[in-house]
């Protein structure tokens, strides 16, 4: 089923209205000469965090650590970048390296 052309108009409408929206939305709820509430001020240094834990949660749900090869191409691609970031303390260049090792290790040995 294709669709037709008021179709795709109204779809990029609505992308480029949630777009905006996004965009503009905290500068009019949160304008420059008003202070930032707490709530927004304690959101910003816990989900940060909080964002990275579920991520790694997720990376490793169907890990089964009771099969002798299974997640040890994740954990070294984890160690990857932990190793990466301390010592150049660049998020892309460890998320990219350890996402590089992993692909190795999958393609290559495992």
């Amino acid at each position: 089923m294709t669709m037709s052309l008021t179709q795709h108009i109204i779809t990029i409408a609505m992308v480029v209205l949630g777009t905006m929206l996004t965009r503009f939305l905290p500068f009019i709820v949160f304008p420059s000469g008003k202070p930032t509430p707490k709530y927004v001020q304690y959101l910003g240094k816990v989900l940060p965090s909080a964002v990275i834990g579920l991520l790694v949660i997720y990376c490793f749900k169907d890990v089964s650590l009771l099969s002798v090869s299974q997640g040890v191409p994740e954990f070294l691609g984890v160690a990857a970048v932990v190793l990466l970031h301390f010592w150049k303390k660049n998020m892309l260049l460890s998320i990219a390296g350890g996402t590089i090792v992993y692909m190795l290790l999958v393609q290559m040995l495992f």
